[in-house]
């Protein structure tokens, strides 16, 4: 014979206020494990949805971004040419070569100097990218010291908005164009002529090339021909899998920072669930001997108390849960540790992300449940019965 659940509710219930406050201590710890979720989530997000399936990226051998990487134009011309690079409706060849460098701007608000990756590329580099589209004004002019900046950019640092001007490498440059990239790693860098912008910065060499191919499929033979040619030092990823990299460093600094602080925290809300239970226990004595002596047994009395913690742990689980989702509606900036670049990026909410964050507020009641329900299943029922 098991006791209710209903019964185990209402014990809670009637103790509403300690009920309430020790809730709220996991809802906190709930929080702050639900919030490194969803930001490492965000991050990953983020960069993945940069890349295209179905392009590849070519860069330097044992470069590991964008910046350390140079291929010269004789290369660049080899990787264009390759027959599994698709041809465009204009017979050009679906081949963006593009320079990445850092400058600095200063943030609005705090007035602080940041940096910011500029992109340079040519027309095709957007035909190669379908999640970016301009949001305002238009796309720069080829040979010209136009440039369009990211909906992040635009939004953060001074004078990005059409019509403002910009000095770096020694040159004026005019805001023309603000784009959205669908919330991807674009959406933090500014982009401009590639020509133009390698003669400015003393360049003579690309960074990186983007290349779309024929048919997804032709990849492998496409990097084994890349790899093994011996004019060439560089090698090709998915584009997809080369900014997901992008986000290893700091994905992992932000688990480990996040996880440390989570542990110390469900300490200190375990043992305040403890406390709870084990006040529970004294103040209900004779209620567990009424229990015993209409023949429950001390599996049904250990299993009622940590029903009780679950309950209580799965309420905190709830309200942090709920608090977090709120923090969907901002928005974080950081640096990116591959690139030193400054990169912005949203929290997200997943369903695993739900799922983990209860489980983890279950199993944080249970533990703090667990030595109490022992304690209660043990009690003797005579001296149990006494307390009446």
């Amino acid at each position: 014979m098991s006791i209710p659940l209903s019964y185990i509710a209402r014990n809670l219930w009637t103790r509403r206020l300690t009920t309430a406050l020790t809730a709220g201590g996991l809802a906190l710890v709930v929080y702050v494990f639900a919030t490194v979720l969803m930001l490492d989530a965000g991050l990953k997000r983020t960069l993945v949805t940069t890349g295209e399936y179905d392009n590849v990226v070519a860069i330097r051998k044992g470069a590991e971004t964008e910046i350390q990487s140079g291929i010269n134009r004789d290369q660049a011309s080899i990787i264009e040419m390759h027959g599994a690079v698709a041809g465009g409706a204009n017979g050009e060849r679906m081949a963006s070569k593009e320079t990445v460098v850092l400058i600095s701007l200063i943030r609005r608000g705090d007035h602080k100097p940041s940096n910011v990756i500029i992109r340079g590329t040519a027309v095709i580099g957007l035909a190669l990218r379908p999640q970016v589209k301009l949001a305002e004004g238009r796309m720069f002019r080829a040979g010209s010291t136009e440039i369009i900046v990211g909906s992040n950019i635009a939004s953060r640092f001074e004078g990005t908005r059409i019509g403002g001007r910009l000095r770096f490498a020694q040159r004026d440059w005019t805001v023309v164009g603000i784009f959205d990239a669908g919330g991807s790693g674009f959406d933090s860098e500014i982009w401009g002529d590639v020509d133009q912008l390698m003669q400015s910065f003393r360049r003579t060499a690309y960074s990186t090339m983007v290349v779309r191919l024929v048919d997804a499929g032709l990849y492998d033979r496409f990097r084994a021909d890349i790899d093994t040619d011996p004019r060439l030092t560089n090698e090709v990823k998915r584009e997809q899998v080369f900014y997901s990299d992008q986000s290893r460093a700091l994905s992992t600094f932000i688990t480990i920072l996040g996880m440390t602080l989570s542990i110390i925290f469900s300490i200190g809300a375990t043992i305040g669930a403890m406390i709870t239970m084990y006040a529970s226990v004294a103040s209900r004595v004779a209620e567990i001997g009424t229990l015993r002596a209409l023949g429950f047994k001390r599996g049904s009395i250990l299993w009622a108390f940590l029903a009780e913690a679950l309950l209580l742990g799965l309420a905190g689980g709830v309200i942090g849960l709920a608090l977090a989702s709120l923090m969907q509606f901002a928005s974080f900036s950081t640096v990116n540790f591959q690139t030193f670049a400054d990169l912005s990026f949203r929290f997200v909410l997943t369903p695993a992300i739900g799922l983990k964050t209860l489980a983890f507020s279950a199993v944080m009641g249970v533990i703090g449940g667990f030595l109490p329900a022992v304690r209660a299943a043990r009690l003797n029922i005579v001296d149990a019965l006494r307390a009446i």
